[in-house]
């Protein structure tokens, strides 16, 4: 053995790399859903479950789409089809061969009706093998940001392993290219994972062993940031960080979030035959909710209020829609004329701890509706509650949850959240649903902006959320962690993350 280790350093040396060394421990905000990612119900188990695969393409930290496990690509004249040439000599975690068979394989689990994001991978018409090292894809539609959603979704798992035991069985025992291997997962605890030797991308990953660990209270994480017993803490909150000042062992790294929180409504399921139905209501509790206030008290100023889906750093904002007034009268006002002037009860779920003082949230919420006759019936659910069952079943009529996007533009949230049948789809509406497709399928940038701007307004003036806010992001990360750097919609990838005591 040490002859065999001593080999491997000569080698390293020789060829210019240095091997994986130290444990990285890194926090999670909430226990992952799964680590099969078109399962990860959030970006917490996305982050978590990323470090397991490889896509065929990258988005690197400029933003630019470059060569991953496909080397190159090229697109038919129609925009419909896409021909990837795969990288050879990769192989799986469990010494498959990474080859055009594992595309067809990720494409057909993906789509299962059963998964979280089937809808990304039911896009795609169809997956064809050219030859072991070419594979066609094919939309059904012109989708001008299917190449981002390529490097974003398709974590690329290996066919005969998966075939074998399933999908359910596979998010047990999860097994991908990517820059680390599955060890175990101590459910509600910790998620261990190796360096994987065979990796293809030389020189990484950096750190021996990953650990995630589950910390769902925000205070326990910054404690355990400053003792050192965990190495990465996120969603943190601005109160939070200002303890960490001066501090000569913990950075702190904040940055605008690319995610809005909403309240959702249902006019389907348990929301059938409620008040929420009425326009003249959803507008009345966007006006009863003090966005302003719940920033200002909460989140001390360190969010920005938001007018819809469509953010200012988004494709197709609109700055002449502001964010509804806080106005409690007006908000009695259009109750009664929807003749509810003496107001109703109705049940409203919140992921308990799921992002940084989301209880707190809900909690206003729950008194400024009070306030103007509204009983709101509070649920709070773990997250694995929460997101357990399709269209958020779990709970009533109304929730509190967030989404973010990580390609510049709206489109991700609203096809998630708008588009009848996928999972976190609670409000359909022909005509908003058809703008929303218009502009998944329209390819010029500047009128899929201005498609952008009239969905915006029609949103704003038909709300199918209450609009919440949009955070500022605070992390902290202890001294001697290198190569960290999150991105505006809290991705992060380890695999160049290097850690020195």
């Amino acid at each position: 053995m040490l002859r065999n280790l001593l080999v491997v350093s000569l080698l390293a040396l020789t060829f210019g790399y240095a091997q994986p060394q130290g444990e990285l421990i890194v926090a999670l905000s909430s226990d992952p859903t799964s680590l099969f990612l078109p399962r990860a119900a959030d970006r917490i188990a996305s982050n978590a479950a990323w470090s397991l695969y490889d896509s065929l393409l990258w988005i690197d930290d400029s933003g630019e789409i470059v060569p991953a496990l496909a080397e190159s690509w090229e697109v038919s004249e129609d925009g419909l089809s896409f021909t990837f040439k795969l990288r050879q000599g990769v192989k799986f975690h469990n010494g498959e061969d990474f080859t055009a068979e594992s595309v067809v394989a990720t494409w057909e689990t993906g789509k299962d009706p059963k998964n979280d994001y089937a809808d990304i991978y039911a896009r795609v018409a169809s997956v064809e093998v050219v030859d072991d090292y070419t594979v066609t894809m094919t939309n059904a539609t012109t989708n001008p940001v299917f190449l981002t959603e390529i490097a974003s979704d398709w974590a690329m798992v290996p066919p005969a392993y998966i075939r074998e035991v399933g999908i359910d069985e596979f998010a047990n025992n999860p097994v991908g290219t990517g820059p680390f291997k599955f060890v175990e997962r101590v459910s509600g605890d910790r998620i261990v994972m190796e360096a994987n030797p065979d990796y293809w991308e030389e020189g990484l990953p950096k750190v021996a062993t990953l650990v995630y660990r589950v910390i769902p209270d925000s205070a326990t994480r910054l404690a355990a940031i400053q003792t050192g017993e965990i190495h990465i803490a996120n969603r943190l909150t601005a109160d939070e960080v200002t303890t960490l000042e001066g501090s000569s062992e913990v950075q702190v790294v904040t940055y605008p979030n690319d995610r809005v929180y909403y309240v959702g409504f249902k006019n389907i399921g348990n929301g059938v035959d409620t008040p929420i139905i009425d326009t003249k209501v959803r507008q009345a509790f966007n006006y009863a909710v003090n966005s302003q206030g719940i920033v200002d008290a909460i989140f001390s100023g360190q969010a920005n209020t938001i007018a819809g889906f469509v953010v200012a750093s988004n494709l197709g904002y609109d700055d002449s829609i502001q964010p509804y007034p806080y106005d409690p009268e007006k908000a009695k006002a259009l109750l009664a004329e929807a003749g509810y002037a003496d107001g109703f009860q109705i049940g409203m779920g919140c992921p308990a701890d799921g992002y940084v003082n989301i209880n707190e949230v809900c909690l206003a919420i729950q008194r400024d509706l009070g306030a103007v006759g509204v009983e709101v019936n509070l649920e709070f659910k773990t997250t694995n509650t929460f997101w357990s069952e399709d269209r958020y079943g779990a709970v009533g009529p109304m929730y509190v949850d967030s989404w973010s996007s990580e390609i510049g533009e709206a489109l991700p949230r609203l096809q998630g959240a708008m588009i009848p049948g996928n999972t976190y789809n609670t409000w359909e509406d022909p005509e908003m649903t058809a703008l929303i497709e218009k502009i998944a399928a329209t390819v010029d940038t500047e009128e899929r902006g201005k498609l952008y701007a009239e969905l915006q307004k029609m949103m704003y003036d038909d709300p199918p959320f209450i609009y919440l806010y949009q955070p500022n992001i605070f992390e902290a990360i202890r001294t001697g962690v290198e190569g960290y750097s999150p991105r505006a919609a809290e991705e992060y990838y380890l695999k160049t993350v290097s850690i020195s005591e």
